[in-house]
């Protein structure tokens, strides 16, 4: 008999209570029931997110159904590739540099590009993508420089979909990291050729071999073991072999033979945008179809602009960018999303609708959701007590401020802190930041960013903080901390041993005489003891002091018999035959994994 068919229900962005229940083949009633018991009175008519669907059907315990995102017109993916004409020319390779931290990939592209970039990198490590190009034997090749923290996994995802190539630096010294792993999976994802750029080997403790072997284990077969993957042993610091790797991307370019049009609109994909004064948004484009010119009109997502300057990566002027060329251009009108394609238009009336159109589709596929899945979330939370971390983050660039979202969200608190972002926004902390954040216990995070004195005077003033960071692991480390001090303390008592009452010298409301034998371990001032009768515990008591023979002595141990000074916070009748089970408490302060 025939496995039952995975039933798959589309959604665009959202769909209501009625809709879903159809698809589930389950009553509306029983729908609406089983959100009531989440925590959400729901109509109908409302619309649930994507999210929120997903984890209504986990907790009803449908098996068969598989729900799906439906396409949106602004996905990376749909910028990176098209059909080709029989027109279309031969264009450079787009390259992208990945692998693990201070494996050397930025110093590399340094080189290469006779710059000096890596210094002026918070932390030595880069925290945007970067885009260049250079020439080698005449030809252009254009470089992706992406951040090597796992904070920026989304920008480094997005790096290598923009890519035909990816050159994975790996240290000869250091040899296969987590993030050499994840970047290969990304290469691989994204169907990009891979070379392995095996740095470092002028150092000491350098081996080949291994790195090679290592790299082998993760399913890259280097060409010289009857592999397919290219690679070549360089020091980036010492430009050896700098050369070769330059020709074996240009080898693996015209097996390729990549193309693209170039009478057809302009067309690409947003690499970074951000805010400058006196320029207004300034955003980074790679042109990956037709010509781009200044200007002209083009539309990313939401918003559209009039190209108003173009330059390429080092500031010069630049009139005209063909394919697989990263320019810097002025003019828009907002700041395009980081990864949204645009596409170029006849006239700002068609870039103006263009752009509301779009505006209109998002917002059908995310505002129209009445309850999303941070409601639910946040309500299923709340009704476990959980604690609320209030941010709001402020970034340099957008990639920057999805990252540091994207890479809050994943801090495993278990359940227990409920992660609110209040806003986030790009550029310079602002008076407005400041009024969102009172009153709500609110931290104001920075990403390369500054805080003008009037503003910082006005947090401290109102008691709230503001967190500036150069370094992302700094702030996401910071966060933890936060998150940790809002857990409640872990209480860790350890039993140190048991006497039997066989005195009672004095009872009042706030303390106890007694005295006894230890029957095992030990008891001195400080410790707790469980007072238990018959099995049962009636109270709890702190050891104030112990004697012996009517002496003060430090402790008694197992045999000994001796009185006890104890404190409590109740009247407590100790009787003669009641055990007390002493025990130390430690108050330690929980960590998050």
């Amino acid at each position: 008999m025939a496995d039952k068919q995975e039933k798959v229900i589309q959604i665009a962005g959202s769909i209501t209570v009625d809709e879903l229940a159809n698809s589930l083949g389950l009553s509306v009633t029983t729908l609406i029931g089983q959100l009531f018991k989440e925590g959400i009175v729901a109509t109908i008519n409302q619309r649930l997110d994507y999210d929120t669907a997903s984890i209504i059907i986990d907790e009803l315990g449908i098996e068969g159904v598989r729900l799906e995102k439906k396409n949106s017109a602004t996905q990376i993916s749909e910028g990176a590739r098209r059909e080709l004409s029989d027109k279309a020319v031969e264009r450079p390779p787009v390259v992208a540099v990945m692998g693990h931290v201070d494996h050397g990939k930025t110093t590399l592209l340094d080189t290469l590009l006779n710059k000096k970039t890596v210094e002026a990198e918070a932390g030595g490590i880069t925290q945007h993508i970067s885009a260049y190009q250079l020439e080698h034997d005449g030809r252009k090749i254009t470089f992706l420089d992406t951040p090597g923290h796992e904070a920026f996994a989304a920008i480094r995802q997005h790096g290598a979909m923009l890519t035909d190539i990816v050159v994975i630096v790996v240290a000869a010294d250091d040899g296969v990291k987590p993030q050499t792993i994840e970047a290969i999976k990304f290469a691989q994802g994204a169907n990009a050729k891979i070379i392995v750029a095996i740095n470092k080997i002028d150092r000491e403790g350098a081996d080949i071999p291994r790195t090679m072997a290592d790299l082998a284990q993760h399913g890259l077969q280097p060409e010289e073991w009857g592999g397919d993957i290219t690679m070549v042993p360089i020091s980036a610091k010492m430009n050896q072999n700098l050369d070769k790797l330059l020709d074996m991307i240009l080898l693996i370019a015209d097996m390729e033979e990549l193309k693209a049009d170039v009478d057809i609109p302009a067309e690409g994909l947003v690499i970074e945008s951000h805010m400058e004064t006196g320029k207004g948004s300034v955003v980074n484009l790679l042109v990956t179809g037709g010509e781009l010119k200044t200007g002209e009109f083009i539309v990313a997502g939401s918003t559209y602009a009039k190209v108003r300057t173009m330059v390429d990566f080092k500031g010069r002027p630049k009139g005209k960018a063909t394919p697989s060329t990263p320019v810097t251009v002025t003019g828009f009108k907002e700041l395009p999303n980081f990864g949204d394609k645009f596409v170029e238009v006849a006239d700002e009336k068609a870039a103006r609708k263009m752009a509301l159109l779009n505006a209109q589709g998002a917002a059908d596929a995310t505002a129209s959701a009445n309850v999303t899945s941070t409601d639910l979330l946040r309500m299923m939370n709340t009704a476990d007590n959980s604690k609320v971390f209030n941010v709001l983050i402020k970034g340099d660039v957008l990639g920057s401020v999805t990252s540091v979202v994207d890479s809050l969200k994943m801090i495993d608190t278990k359940g227990e802190i409920t992660l609110n972002i209040v806003a986030t926004g790009v550029g310079d902390v602002t008076e407005n930041d400041v009024y969102m954040a009172t009153g709500e216990n609110t931290v104001i995070y920075g990403f390369n960013v500054t805080v003008p004195t009037n503003i910082a005077k006005m947090a401290a003033r109102d008691n709230v903080p503001i967190r500036c960071y150069k370094v992302i692991y700094e702030l996401l480390d910071d966060a933890k901390h936060s998150m940790e001090d809002l857990l409640d303390a872990e209480v860790i008592e350890e039993e140190t041993g048991e006497m039997k009452v066989e005195g009672v010298f004095r009872t009042e409301k706030t303390s106890i005489i007694a005295g006894g034998e230890v029957l095992r371990g030990k008891v001195s001032s400080g410790m707790f003891a469980h007072v238990m009768r018959n099995k049962e515990e009636i109270g709890e008591v702190e050891v104030v002091s112990v004697q012996k023979e009517k002496i003060d002595v430090p402790e008694l141990v197992e045999k000994e018999i001796g009185g006890l000074a104890l404190k409590t916070t109740h009247k407590i009748n100790l009787q003669i035959g009641d055990r007390l089970k002493f025990f130390t408490r430690t108050v330690k302060k929980r960590v998050l994994a």
